[in-house]
């Protein structure tokens, strides 16, 4: 009975498979999981972007309102909210 509660208790604590190796590593990978979706959607944001500034009226439509970019006859008013 000894010998079982010890080895119990190594299995539980001290070996390389232990509970608590296993649930941080259980942790992390729930964590890199949640990563890797949100990087995905960043991807599927950025493609989207990435079409909409290979033509032309769309890298206009960018310039003018990321870069405040205008013709030259042209006046800019920016309303901030």
């Amino acid at each position: 009975m000894i010998i079982g509660f010890i080895f119990l208790v190594w299995m539980l604590l001290f070996d390389n498979n232990s509970y608590i190796n296993q649930s941080r590593l259980s942790e992390t990978i729930d964590q890199l999981e949640k990563d890797q979706k949100h990087y995905q959607e960043e991807i599927k944001k950025d493609s989207i972007a990435l079409e909409e500034l290979s033509n032309p009226k769309g890298l206009e439509k960018f310039a003018r309102e990321k870069y405040h970019m205008k013709k030259e006859n042209e006046e800019i008013f920016l309303i901030i909210e």
